[in-house]
């Protein structure tokens, strides 16, 4: 029995005509077809097929077969495959971790810098909480992390941003009329917290409040920007969070900035020194045109840059 024998049979099976598979499906003569079958029949010791005006049926020894047939042609394309991916050179990865919202903001620009070299890499993406990102650095799970200035040992940061952080209320709240809100006006118990994993944004706005006499007591708290929305979503509360989530919100929910100097928080590229990879040494050597690019507010990437 060979494979040939068991692409013939499954052929026919599943067009229920000789002549259909032979013309249609294996480009081969009926009767060289015929006798292909014939001899399959012979080799397993039972007919597989009823013949008819109207075409062929499978028999009860046919519909056993079948199943185990089209496996058999599943695992040989699967073992051609497996040799073709093992003799094929594997393209060097590169992984970029973002802070969950964040590739809204760097991806399309990172693709740019690097676009001459995607087709040559296995381009990686993924986005986690900030702490999670720094981990993964450390760990060199991710060659590139879009993250906050996380406490990482052997991970070196480049800071590309600063963000301002703005309030984010329900559409319909009184304090969406006002074009800034002073953080004193905000009702202390509808302020929606932070838990242990924002720590970065936690510190910054523990500390504004606490600059300004602000003592709020939260009864719901926010562990990143998707919780944050929805708990402002379906409690009416009020948090405070980085800009760049404006782009993210639902329409029932606003931002407004604060009034005064408003507090900051960093971006930064995150790696580490040691990394070898030459994809990771080429971003860093053009991160200064990433940095300026986002500071005009410009969405392209200079000629230079594209160019790489």
């Amino acid at each position: 029995m060979e494979l040939r024998h068991l692409r013939y049979f499954v052929a026919v099976a599943e067009e229920g005509s000789l002549t259909v598979a032979a013309e249609r499906r294996l480009h081969t003569a009926q009767p060289s077809l015929s006798r292909q079958l014939r001899d399959l029949e012979l080799e397993v010791g039972a007919q597989l097929f009823l013949r008819s005006s109207r075409g062929v049926e499978l028999t009860p020894a046919g519909r056993a077969f079948l199943e185990h047939a089209r496996l058999s042609l599943q695992a040989a394309a699967d073992a051609v495959a497996a040799v073709r991916r093992a003799v094929r050179q594997p393209k060097p990865s590169f992984s970029v971790g973002f802070l969950t919202g964040q590739e809204v903001e760097w991806l399309s620009h990172v693709t740019q810098m690097l676009r001459g070299h995607l087709k040559d890499i296995d381009f990686r993406v993924s986005s986690d909480f900030s702490p999670d990102i720094g981990e993964a650095i450390q760990r060199g799970e991710i060659d590139l992390g879009f993250c906050r200035l996380e406490p990482q040992p052997d991970v070196s940061y480049k800071v590309i941003a600063h963000e301002a952080i703005v309030v984010i209320l329900p559409r319909d709240h009184p304090l969406a009329a006002c074009s800034a809100i002073d953080v004193r006006d905000i009702d202390p118990a509808s302020f929606i917290g932070y838990t242990d994993t924002p720590h970065v944004l936690r510190g910054i706005v523990e500390r504004y409040l606490r600059d300004r006499g602000v003592v709020v007591s939260p009864a719901h708290k926010l562990d990143g920007i998707a919780t944050g929305i929805s708990l402002v979503a379906s409690t009416g509360g009020i948090t405070l969070l980085p800009a760049y989530v404006e782009t993210l919100l639902p329409r029932s929910l606003v931002s407004r900035p604060l009034a005064g100097n408003a507090p900051v928080i960093e971006i930064a590229a995150g790696y580490r020194a040691d990394n070898p990879s030459p994809i990771l040494r080429i971003f860093l050597e053009n991160i200064d045109q990433l940095i300026a690019i986002k500071a005009t507010g410009t969405d392209r990437l200079s000629r230079e840059a594209r160019e790489l």
